[in-house]
């Protein structure tokens, strides 16, 4: 094809092109040529002015900014590391924040204010943070000159605000003195007079918009839960902008669990104790319910805030007063009036805890497709309007149709859905030859598709297949109810082989539950049942920061090749320590060549081979059957495993010295999560107590697992460096956990 002219061409006198037309064009290649060496130096000027300022500058050119303005980097953060890709990007941000050199010289005009060690975590270690002076909350005698009426209070046991703080970062409760030092040992004392604590939340919160509640209709038809999948989840507050700079964060300028005290005080129906604690409860804020119709026919939504009654819906006993909505926002509960339903359904805002931005939510991700592809857009409540179709099964119906028409026959199409609304509907997908096919959620969206029980005599899977060279991505889901099954062509049909098979399949930033449904205490309902099963295709699949449950492979070792699967920054949850995370139905081990790269795995894997693994934690053991091919590298694999050669691996590392006590040391750094279970917010997270052979024991010196490039040891170090040299003379200053 022609290249397009440069600019410079157009300026040319219309003569001279005229007779540059006649002989051909040559002028104009010459000046195209000339032009894009130009555009390659204004380019290069442009971005020479943008590494001026720290803002706007290159990675590599963040440490000589900090140079310039006295900026140490922690020797204890580990080494940068040098490319242009995401990984070395997140750790060379996290080694040198560019927000901590940007206001370097204002935090050292500050040193020593309180207020200032608050900025220091969110700028360093970029987690929202709240500072308290331990020596204010010491049960002492006060000198009679200087009353202070509000410290040092004792135990009111009718303060039931004050009881339900204890322990936390707002308590108001006089304490005896704890002599032990604030950063010293793994006991961290706290109540002493230099004490001063760093409360960090290191569980970001993510929202979910208009999405429906889940009537737990075991339990009665007017109970109803925030989460769709029927589970308790705590909710969680969006943080306010702090008005001014330097004061304290108050608990409405933080993303805390919401309680139900503190859920009662700020929707209203008690008096709020300071300006600063705006409201939960409204549209655009933490928490909203929907209810169309509700509790009259013309009823504003959401439900007003008078509606709401906090209450505590443990055993769901408690019965709402007519026109009263019953809610509990440490179990995500509601209750409605018995003889006052909503008819038309209930659809709820509200925040959840999370680790990271992984699995289906609604947070920003890239998205990507071919050049030339239709693109059909869903949404179940304005289907039917302005385009959008009501149902995916409706969007792959008008693409078969597109598909008869020349003008509009294309072999690639998106379905995008622009809700975050539930999609109860049976897909059975199958793709041609050459077809690719994305259903994916549009950004900052969340859809969840239920498959549910339709038929007794057939299956009801999410079913997938397909012919030579075609492809299938799934981007921003939550399947729940079922499973995904990939078939391929049967071995025995010689015809159906011929047609091969589906080419590949790619799962990203989904959510397959771990045993298809969970209880309300997080416990899955079909703990043996895969979310993934791969029947005779052989089709390569990739999954990236995604949660999925078990992946199953029925394959023919005799006429096929082993499957191709590559897991990058996600988890794999088989239910419980003895079952396959990645096994096989028919076999002693999945015929499957797998790929690991920063992954969590509970439950056993039984592979043909692992031809790369690599900042991973498996907490079963692992079984190959081809030992002589790939290697594994800074994984935790638990001893007794059968793999292929091994660098840098633990328990290996610490029981290799001789003398060691081997089962002792296995012990030590067998790793520790806070939770096991999907659903609740700490799942996957690497305990505070887990041995630093596994928190700093990838390649990067970051953990490994999962959550590897969140980079969260060397945001720590960073910070208790930054802590003892900008904490007020004579005080010591810890990092106290909050989550």
């Amino acid at each position: 094809m022609t290249p397009e002219p440069h600019p410079l061409y157009d300026l040319l006198p219309v003569i001279v092109r005229m007779r540059d037309a006649d002989a051909g064009y040559p002028l104009r290649a010459l000046v195209t040529l000339i032009g894009e060496q130009v555009d390659a130096v204004e380019a290069d000027i442009d971005r020479q002015y943008a590494n001026w300022f720290i803002e706007t500058c290159d990675d590599w050119v963040v440490p000589y900014i900090g140079d310039l303005v006295g900026y140490r980097p922690v020797a204890a953060t580990g080494r940068a590391r040098s490319g242009d890709g995401a990984e070395a990007h997140m750790l060379n941000a996290a080694i040198t924040p560019r927000a901590e050199i940007a206001n370097i010289l204002a935090f050292r005009r500050r040193k020593g204010t309180l207020a200032l060690l608050e900025d220091l975590a969110f700028s360093v270690a970029d987690w929202p943070a709240r500072a308290v002076e331990f020596y204010t909350l010491l049960a002492r005698t006060q000198h009679v000159n200087h009353v202070r009426p509000g410290r040092g209070r004792s135990v009111d046991v009718r303060d039931g605000d004050a009881l339900a703080r204890l322990g936390g970062p707002f308590e108001r409760i006089a304490h005896n003195v704890d002599v032990r030092r604030a950063g010293g040992g793994r006991r961290h004392g706290r109540f002493n007079i230099p004490s001063i604590g760093v409360f960090a939340w290191r569980l970001g919160t993510f929202p979910v918009s208009h999405a429906p509640a889940c009537c737990v209709e075991g339990e009665g038809s007017e109970c109803y839960t925030f989460s769709i999948l029927g589970n308790d989840q705590q909710l969680y507050s969006g943080p306010v902008a702090e008005q001014e700079p330097g004061a304290i964060a108050e608990e409405a300028n933080l993303p805390v669990a919401i309680g139900r005290r503190a859920f009662e005080t700020r929707t209203g129906r008690r008096p709020l104790k300071t300006e600063a604690n705006a409201s939960l409860y409204g549209a655009g804020r933490s928490v909203a319910i929907y209810a169309p119709g509700w509790p009259e026919r013309d009823s504003v939504q959401p439900v007003p805030a008078s509606c709401i009654i906090p209450a505590d819906l443990t055993d769901w006993r408690h019965r709402a007063p007519r026109g009263r909505i019953l809610v509990d926002p440490v179990r995500g509960r509601i209750v409605f009036p018995s003889r006052h339903l909503p008819r038309q359904g209930v659809s709820v805002d509200y925040r959840y805890g999370f680790s990271a931005a992984i699995g289906g939510g609604e947070y920003h991700r890239p998205l990507s497709q071919p050049a030339q592809c239709n693109i059909y857009r869903v949404s179940a409540d304005r289907g039917g309007k302005d385009g959008l179709a009501k149902s995916i099964n409706d969007a792959l119906l008008l693409w078969r149709d597109d598909r008869k028409m020349p003008e509009r026959d294309c072999p690639a199409a998106v379905i995008e859905i622009a809700d975050s609304a539930a999609y109860t509907e049976r897909l059975a997908i199958e793709l041609a030859a050459g077809e690719y096919l994305q259903i994916r959620a549009a950004d900052r969206c969340r859809p969840v598709i239920r498959l549910l029980d339709y038929m007794a005599e057939r299956p009801d899977a999410f079913t997938v297949s397909g012919k030579a060279g075609s492809r299938l991505v799934l981007d921003g889901l939550l399947v729940a109810g079922r499973g995904i099954q990939v078939t391929g062509p049967d071995p025995d049909d010689a015809e159906a082989l011929a047609e091969a098979d589906l080419c590949d399949l790619t799962i990203r930033h989904c959510t397959l539950v771990p045993g298809w449904s969970i209880t309300c205490d997080c416990e899955p309902r079909r703990p043996s049942e895969p979310s993934l099963d791969l029947v005779d295709s052989r089709a390569s699949l990739r999954i990236e920061h995604s949660i999925i449950g078990a992946i199953h492979v029925a394959a023919d070792e005799v006429q096929t090749d082993p499957v191709r699967i590559a897991i990058g920054d996600s988890i794999v949850d088989s239910t419980a320590p003895q079952r396959a995370a990645i096994g096989s139905s028919n076999l002693p081990r999945a015929f499957a060549n797998v790929s690991f790269a920063r992954c969590t795995v509970f439950g056993r894997v039984e592979v043909q081979a692992i031809p790369l693994a690599e900042n991973s934690i498996f907490s079963g053991e692992v079984r190959v059957a081809r030992r002589q091919l790939g290697c594994m590298r800074y994984c935790y694999v638990p001893p007794g495993s059968r793999t292929p050669r091994r660098s840098n691996c633990q328990p290996d590392l610490v029981m290799a010295p001789p003398g060691v006590d081997k089962p002792i040391e296995a012990a030590r750094v067998t790793p520790h999560f806070n939770s096991i279970r999907y659903g609740n917010p700490a799942y996957a997270q690497l305990s505070r107590w887990c041995a630093a052979e596994i928190r700093r024991g990838a390649d990067d010196e970051s953990e490994m697992g999962a959550f590897h490039d969140l980079f969260q040891p060397q945001r720590e170090a960073n910070l208790a460096q930054r802590l003892s040299e900008y904490a007020p003379a004579a005080t010591d200053a810890d990092i106290l956990f909050v989550n």
